[in-house]
């Protein structure tokens, strides 16, 4: 197989993971495929310190790593972006790189840089949702979308912030050796292939209060274990025995929601999931998780993420369904 030649541009103030997690997963397809040679530039050849402090050895600088014959170009994110999308040296040499790889890609903020380097106009883009205003208003050229944690505008692909950068350099992965290999790779680093969500809409589980006492404990472990089954607050009530007063009262104080709103957050992080890693109907997926009928589905969506399941559904296909 012919080696795809991917380079990294970091610089000082760069965020560790946004070149560690993407270079790790073109490493891991390189091991089962002999598909890929990784190199990693920066303005000046030698260490480069990152936003965290932990120095990172650049073998090239931009001036002496030839720009022609690049097939992906991964720009990282930062902190350090502010700075390093004024120095002409380095735009110049993305915009020189750029204009003739196969791929222009970027991690988090690194999209300030290609943007610096005129590469975006006119492109649809995201980057790492608290940099959404600076970049609209910065960039009026562009179009920006910070709900996808990536997003492909033709050979351009974008991704939100840090760990989106695995995400983003697994879907190149399987753009450009197929699913089977960036599922072993996902596998072998404990990852999504396609992660289920947005970066705006986070998973309850991870991201709501914990409940403080056993019985909303218990409730709580019942929802997830089973966001199909029955959940209303008469139901909940005698699972908790508790009075359903008493348990809307208590549910909302200790989880911050009352409980029909978590019940529904949770079925639709499982409809997602479903709508992700399955092809069963829109139809047998609301039956399943709790919605009734397709078109309860589609009010939920549309209400907690301004999407249909079937736009969902088509968003996290797999990388050669998003062409």
């Amino acid at each position: 197989m012919k080696q795809r030649r991917v380079v990294f541009v970091v610089f000082e103030g760069f965020q560790p993971l946004d070149l560690f997690g993407p270079y790790e997963v073109f490493q891991h397809a390189h091991r089962l495929t002999g598909g890929y040679s990784c190199q990693i530039t920066a303005p000046m050849p030698g260490p480069v310190r990152s936003g965290s402090g932990v120095p990172v050895h650049a073998p090239y600088g931009v001036a002496d790593l030839d720009p022609a014959g690049i097939d992906t170009l991964v720009v990282a994110g930062g902190n350090g972006i502010d700075r390093a999308r004024h120095d002409p040296t380095l735009t110049r040499w993305i915009a020189t790189a750029g204009a003739t790889a196969r791929r222009v890609t970027s991690v988090c903020s690194g999209v300030f840089l290609l943007a610096a380097a005129g590469l975006l106009h006119g492109r649809r883009v995201t980057t790492h949702w608290a940099r959404e205003e600076q970049l609209v208003r910065e960039h009026p050229e562009l179009v920006v979308d910070c709900d996808p944690i990536f997003l492909r505008d033709g050979r351009v692909w974008t991704s939100a912030g840090v760990t989106a950068g695995m995400d983003l350099a697994l879907a190149l992965v399987e753009n450009d050796v197929g699913h089977k290999v960036a599922h072993a790779v996902a596998q072998e680093m404990v990852l999504f292939l396609r992660r289920p969500g947005s970066q705006s809409q986070f998973s309850v589980a991870l991201w709501s209060a914990q409940p403080a006492s056993d019985p909303i404990r218990a409730l709580v472990t019942a929802i997830h274990s089973d966001p199909g089954a029955r959940h209303g607050i008469n139901d909940l009530a005698v699972r908790a025995g508790l009075s359903p007063r008493h348990l809307q009262r208590r549910f909302t104080a200790e989880l911050g929601v009352p409980p029909a709103t978590y019940v529904e957050g949770v079925r639709i992080e499982a409809a997602k999931r479903a709508l992700a890693e399955s092809s069963h109907p829109v139809e047998t997926i609301a039956r399943r998780y709790g919605f009734g009928t397709a078109e309860t589905l589609r009010r939920a969506f549309h209400r907690h993420l301004s999407v249909a399941p079937s736009d969902y559904r088509d968003r996290f296909r797999s990388a050669e369904e998003h062409v």
